[in-house]
């Protein structure tokens, strides 16, 4: 049984965090799929994600390519991901359910804490995820490190 991991972003951007988690998620075996709420979105994160550091290039595709199966990272909007992803990290408010959180060894959601309707977005998704029974982590960068404030 997996765990939801709410990760409340607060001095660094999505862009900047994403790759750090994906390492980790990487280091830890597992595929992953980068979940969006928004095509345009995915593309500028694939594009960020393309710029950045050469020794931590995170190899990845976008959803349509035509090897979308073998992608250890797939940018994509679908609720199953073609690469058979371990992990999902939803963004932007893209959806989770309590059923994914149970098959999957990880979901991580990222948002916006300077967003006001992020925050309340999120807010939702803890209720409905937890009081579903799903075990989950709530993780703030508010002190300049990321610190764990709460756990159900």
């Amino acid at each position: 049984m997996g765990a939801v991991y709410f990760y409340h972003l607060t001095r660094r951007p999505l862009h900047e965090t994403l790759p750090v988690l994906l390492d980790r998620a990487r280091a830890a075996g597992w595929r992953v799929a980068v979940r969006g709420a928004d095509p345009d979105r995915l593309a500028w994160l694939d594009e960020k994600l393309w710029l950045g550091p050469d020794e931590g290039f995170l190899a990845h595709g976008v959803e349509g390519g035509p090897h979308d199966a073998l992608q250890p990272i797939l940018l994509t909007m679908a609720a199953k991901p073609a690469n058979g992803a371990q992990c999902v990290m939803a963004c932007d408010g893209a959806p989770v359910t309590p059923e994914e959180v149970t098959e999957l060894d990880r979901v991580c959601i990222l948002f916006d804490g300077l967003d006001p309707e992020a925050v309340q977005h999120a807010r939702g998704q803890w209720k409905t995820l937890t009081d579903a029974g799903c075990s989950a982590q709530y993780w703030s960068e508010e002190s300049g490190r990321w610190e764990k404030k709460a756990e159900r």
